[in-house]
């Protein structure tokens, strides 16, 4: 079996935009990158399912926004551009049931609407902006930080601000307007930065970057308010150097979370228990430098991490009933790595 994956990076150096590589389950082996299509640090992507690919932009002036373009050509054929943004959101997102498109501007703390049109273009809709109190850490004081806008299981958007230790719950409207239902205020320092979510316990797992923390929180879908269960660490109580963590995924039967650190250069697993209680069972060495993002191969035999700074992925084999990484292949060229997305 060979399933392919789009991989987001930044175009610092030497990546050129949007790159595609596949997974060949029988050789347990990443082949065949290739560019999908040229972009300005396109950091995270979202397929819809209509095959149209969704992607974070930068035009040469440092304005932002996001890219359409058509997932059935190699290249990818351009769609539209909306360059509408200061500078360049943290991550985008698409909306199949109101077809729309989401994106969170870390740099500006704004949350952003678009209409998918028929032929899949991007027509901006609408916007919120947090703006107020932050956080008491360095990284917190240049204001709110949106991080991640996507949806809640029962419809919702929910929005993770890394710069105000907060997490938003907000209603939308068919014009794409936002109300807000609920707020979670994480202890300080904390710097919330993705979060994902058990529909059948209720439960959502909220990583804190800057504390290098998971977080499990009970969702009340009646009124679309969190809960604070307890928060545990991604590293080790004796890890002093810098880290920041990423990316987290669940595993579709809700048995463990996974969870990307920068710095320390793993992915901490989690075991759930039936309580939704956490406990880490294994830091898994990502074999490379400062891993961004990871995703599961559609049957979670599989999962491939990109390594920002050393330019490369990483591919492990996943026990199911463990949980736990064993590394099948390492240092296959990736450039600038930051999303790994699964192809529809």
């Amino acid at each position: 079996m060979t399933e392919k994956f789009l991989i987001g990076t930044y175009t610092r150096d030497t990546s050129e935009g949007i790159y595609e590589i596949e997974l060949d389950e029988n050789k347990k082996q990443l082949q065949n990158l290739q560019l999908v299509a040229k972009a300005g640090n396109p950091t995270y992507v979202a397929v819809s399912k209509a095959n149209r690919l969704y992607a974070i932009d930068k035009g040469e002036n440092g304005k932002g926004g996001a890219l359409a373009l058509d997932n059935s050509t190699r290249p990818a054929k351009e769609i539209n551009v909306c360059l509408n943004e200061d500078t360049n959101p943290a991550y985008i997102t698409v909306d199949e049931g109101r077809q729309f498109v989401y994106t969170a501007n870390y740099h500006t703390g704004e949350v952003m609407v678009y209409k998918i049109e028929e032929d899949g273009s991007l027509t901006y809709l609408n916007k919120v902006v947090h703006e107020g109190n932050v956080g008491p850490r360095p990284e917190q004081q240049s204001g709110a930080h949106p991080h991640y806008a996507d949806l809640t299981p029962d419809g919702r958007l929910v929005v993770v601000d890394l710069g105000q230790d907060m997490v938003y719950v907000y209603d939308i409207a068919d014009d794409g307007a936002l109300t807000e239902v609920s707020t979670l205020k994480m202890e300080a320092g904390f710097g919330p930065r993705h979060v994902v979510f058990d529909e059948q316990k209720h439960v959502a797992f909220i990583v804190g970057e800057l504390s290098s923390k998971l977080a499990v929180v009970n969702y009340d879908q009646n009124d679309g308010s969190f809960h604070l269960d307890h928060i545990v660490a991604t590293i080790p109580d004796d890890w002093t150097e810098h880290n920041g963590a990423a990316a987290i995924r669940l595993s579709s039967d809700g048995k463990f979370v996974y969870v990307s650190n920068r710095g320390n250069n793993s992915i901490a697993v989690f075991e759930v228990k039936d309580n939704a209680k956490v406990e880490l069972i294994q830091l898994a060495s990502t074999e490379g430098d400062f891993p961004r993002d990871f995703n599961f191969s559609s049957d979670e035999k599989f999962m491939v991490v990109v390594n920002q700074n050393t330019n490369d992925a990483t591919l492990y084999e996943r026990d199911a009933n463990s949980g736990k990484l064993t590394v099948v292949q390492k240092d296959v060229h990736v450039p600038e790595g930051v999303c790994v997305a699964r192809e529809k």
